[in-house]
C-alpha cells in the first residue's frame, strides 16, 4: 500500500487568490487578461501607496507605515477621514491585504498572451455569512471597476 499523498498540480497566484475570494463571505472577485508582461504589471500593482486609492474610491490615501521583509502595514484613510490600519503580504504576484473590517488582494500570472491579473475585495464583519447570498453580486461590480481602473492605468501613457 502507497501512503504517500498523490501528487497535485500548484495553483498560481490568482488561482490561490481566486479560492480564498470565493470561500470568504461577502466579497467580489474579477480577473482579467492584460497584454503586458508581468514585470510591468506587478510593478505598478504593487506601489499600493499610488494605486490603490486610483483604484477603489473609498480611499482618499493610502500610506505604508512599516515594512520586514513582504510584511508591510498601511493606514488607509477615506475621503470622509475614516482611517483602518492594513496588515500586507506583498510578494512579486502576490497581495493579500486585512483590516479589521475590510479584506482584499490582488494577483498576477504570466499568460503566454499576457499576464492574468486579479482583484477581490470584501468585508469582514460579524455575521457577513448569513447576508453572502445577497452581498456577493452586489461586490462583484466594485471589483470589476478597480481592476478596470488599474488596467487603464498600463495603457496611459507612463504607465
Amino acid at each position: 500500500m502507497n501512503d504517500s499523498w498523490p501528487v497535485v498540480a500548484e495553483l498560481d497566484a490568482v488561482r490561490r487568490l481566486r479560492v480564498i475570494a470565493r470561500s470568504t463571505p461577502g466579497t467580489g472577485f474579477a480577473q482579467c487578461v492584460v497584454d503586458a508582461p508581468f514585470d510591468r504589471v506587478w510593478g505598478l500593482v504593487s506601489d499600493l501607496e499610488n494605486q490603490l486609492p486610483l483604484m477603489i474610491t473609498d480611499i482618499g490615501s493610502f500610506t505604508v507605515t512599516s515594512a520586514a521583509g513582504e510584511r508591510l502595514e498601511a493606514l488607509a484613510r477615506s475621503p470622509l477621514g475614516l482611517r483602518a490600519r492594513f496588515d500586507i503580504v506583498l510578494r512579486p504576484g502576490w497581495c493579500l491585504m486585512q483590516s479589521r473590517f475590510v479584506l482584499g488582494g490582488m494577483a498576477a500570472a504570466a499568460e503566454p498572451d499576457g499576464t492574468r491579473l486579479a482583484f477581490f475585495g470584501g468585508l469582514r464583519l460579524p455575521g457577513i455569512r448569513l447576508a453572502d447570498p445577497v452581498l456577493r453580486p452586489l461586490m462583484a461590480p466594485p471589483a470589476s471597476r478597480a481592476l478596470r481602473r488599474l488596467t487603464a492605468r498600463l495603457d496611459a501613457p507612463g504607465g
